[in-house]
């Protein structure tokens, strides 16, 4: 079996507080890209272990990864018996903020559904989810939404119109940890949540400029100031949409014009960085 594994933006996120668990509780607008991850996935007879590979060299001990935790998880949880082999063909950037990972172990889960024909309930799904990874509830979904709590209170949300999407990303990741970490010892600025599924459900442009915001940028910023040098060169570009997605380092620019993307990504490509030009993923 084939199946795709699609990538995530943020255009707003919010760091309401931190648990005494350590986890932060976020407000979110997340959509869906068209970039994916492709994975392979088939049932191993008569084998004892599973066996996850990758053609990205970046990414090593992948026995260790999200995917292998998504499956452990819903072993324990469906007493399944068979094993699995699985190749990821890697498109969506490392360390991105564009949830790559968890796209992985959320499209894996719904692969397994799929093939041992398990029917889980919605809310069975999100708490698997969140027992693997804070976007993994989201991206077993994969729609506009508002996303609350440590990432399971998923809410639709309508957007009007898709938007061509540029990712421009050091060739440096940020850890989200890390991110978090520095993120603890700082007073965060918060931005207006209503305004942007406002702006999306009208598909109102000016609006969505003037709302979309990161709390994130503040900590990211100071730990590689290389991603403000990127949205502000973007903005200088005449790209009105622009933020940096999840905890970094990549940066979006989103827009109705494709001809403008292609450019700028030329443009950016020949700058050294790491750049995709996709759109967000239409509602099925």
């Amino acid at each position: 079996m084939y199946i795709k594994a699609y990538a995530k933006i943020n255009i707003a996120l919010n760091v309401l507080g931190k648990d005494d668990n350590g986890y932060h509780q976020l407000d979110m607008v997340n959509l869906p890209l068209e970039l994916h991850d492709s994975i392979e996935i088939s049932v191993l007879p008569d084998s004892s272990d599973s066996f996850i590979t990758c053609d990205d060299i970046e990414i090593e001990e992948t026995k260790y990864n999200l995917i292998t935790i998504a499956i452990n998880k819903a072993r324990e949880k469906y007493k399944f018996k068979q094993q699995f082999t699985i190749h990821v063909y890697k498109d969506i950037p490392i360390s991105a903020g564009l949830a790559g990972g968890s796209a992985n172990a959320a499209a894996v889960l719904n692969a397994l559904f799929q093939l041992l024909k398990i029917k889980p309930s919605r809310d069975e799904k999100i708490e698997l989810g969140k027992s693997i990874g804070a976007d993994v509830p989201y991206c077993l979904f994969n729609i506009p939404s508002r996303v609350r709590g440590i990432g399971e209170i998923i809410e639709p949300i309508k957007i009007k119109k898709s938007y061509h999407v540029l990712i421009v990303k050091p060739l440096k990741g940020l850890s989200t940890k890390n991110v978090f970490d520095r993120a603890d010892g700082m007073e965060l600025e918060n931005g207006n949540i209503d305004n942007v599924i406002e702006a999306l459900a009208k598909g109102d442009d000016d609006l969505l400029a003037k709302s979309v915001h990161n709390a994130l940028e503040k900590p990211s910023f100071s730990m590689l100031p290389e991603i403000a040098k990127i949205k502000d060169s973007l903005l200088k570009d005449g790209i009105k949409i622009v933020l940096m997605s999840g905890s970094g380092s990549s940066v979006i620019a989103l827009e109705e014009d494709a001809k403008k993307l292609t450019k700028l990504e030329k443009k950016y490509a020949k700058m050294g960085y790491d750049t995709r030009l996709t759109r967000t993923l239409r509602s099925k």
